[in-house]
């Protein structure tokens, strides 16, 4: 029989509590699957690029945020068509229908990468964080290392992405 003195006891014990502790504040992944992620490159001087992937949930999730060390501010936006004018802003969420692929692509939803920390050159890839949540608001998040790409994969969107 083995007898573990009262200090071994109380470390096991504090390392039984610190992992329940992480447990508790570690968000789940999100049942999200992201498909042909890609990052547009930049040239020397330019601040901002996006980045584009389609999202397919496995329930209704919303798309609630972004972030990624590459760049100071990163926020889903869209595009769309006001009058004779094409109109981009940043939007709070993007829904995410149970089992329907949403695209994000240049000119439409994606995600808008600006004050960058330095270029992005093609062949690199970029730490991007999706941030979910739930109709019950439960949240979950999704980390992606995303290709930095000078134009769209083959049969990916072929639109310019200019701001």
């Amino acid at each position: 029989m083995t007898f573990l003195s009262s200090t071994t006891l109380r470390s096991a014990a504090a390392l039984v509590l610190l992992a329940g502790a992480a447990a508790a504040f570690a968000q789940p992944a999100a049942p999200v699957q992201a498909d042909g992620a890609w990052v547009r490159a930049t040239v020397p001087g330019q601040s901002g690029t996006g980045a584009f992937m389609t999202l397919t949930a496995q329930a209704p999730l919303k798309l609630v945020g972004v972030s990624t060390p590459a760049a100071e501010v990163a926020e889903v936006h869209e595009m769309k068509m006001e009058g004779d004018t094409m109109r981009m802003r940043g939007i709070p969420s993007l829904a995410l229908p149970a089992h329907q692929a949403v695209e994000l692509k240049p000119g439409g939803y994606h995600v808008m990468l600006m004050d960058l920390a330095q270029p992005l050159k093609a062949g690199a890839t970029v730490p991007l964080t999706l941030r979910f949540e739930d109709a019950q608001g439960a949240k979950s998040t999704l980390s992606l290392q995303v290709p930095v790409r000078a134009a769209a994969p083959a049969g990916g969107a072929a639109q310019q992405h200019r701001h």
